[in-house]
């Protein structure tokens, strides 16, 4: 997850006009930003998908099981993935990073569901800040054996 979104003004009617939630078809949109968000923002995860992997992942996986929310300013910039209980991804782009893009779309996911966890890497500094910041707290870490990038990880919960 990525974010090193600042906080900012979230009640900018510019935001609120471009925060909606994703259609199917965007399925696509959504893997494309995925992908550039992770190379650009975390370039310490290996490259392990390709982007026909990641395609097929995200229209066959990943919108069939969350609810995704977008921000789009002409195509998508940010996102956020959710179901209950669980945070799977939010990303937004670095070139709207720290404008509350994040927060909104995090926001979003809690007003749906309570309690929420989700995943970070411990590299991730900025996110973990980002997350706790939004009364995330630490639960677990671990030595990132479980996970396919094999990265250290840590677990984050959040309850009303």
């Amino acid at each position: 997850m990525q974010d090193a979104d600042m906080d900012q003004d979230t009640n900018s009617p510019f935001l609120l006009q471009t925060f909606r939630k994703a259609s199917f078809d965007e399925a696509g949109d959504v893997a494309r930003l995925h992908r550039y968000v992770v190379r650009t923002c975390l370039p310490f995860l290996p490259d392990l998908h390709t982007p026909e992997e990641d395609l097929w992942y995200f229209t066959n996986r990943f919108f069939p099981e969350h609810q995704v929310w977008v921000y789009a300013e002409g195509s998508i910039k940010g996102y956020c993935g959710f179901r209950e209980g669980w945070v799977s991804h939010l990303y937004v782009g670095p070139e709207v990073q720290g404008k509350g893009v994040g927060s909104m779309l995090l926001r979003k996911a809690m007003e749906a569901h309570s309690p929420l966890r989700l995943w970070v890497f411990q590299r991730n500094t900025p996110a973990i800040s980002f997350y706790e910041r939004h009364g995330f707290r630490l639960i677990e870490t671990t030595d990132g054996a479980g996970n396919e990038e094999k990265e250290p990880d840590a677990l984050y919960e959040w309850t009303v």
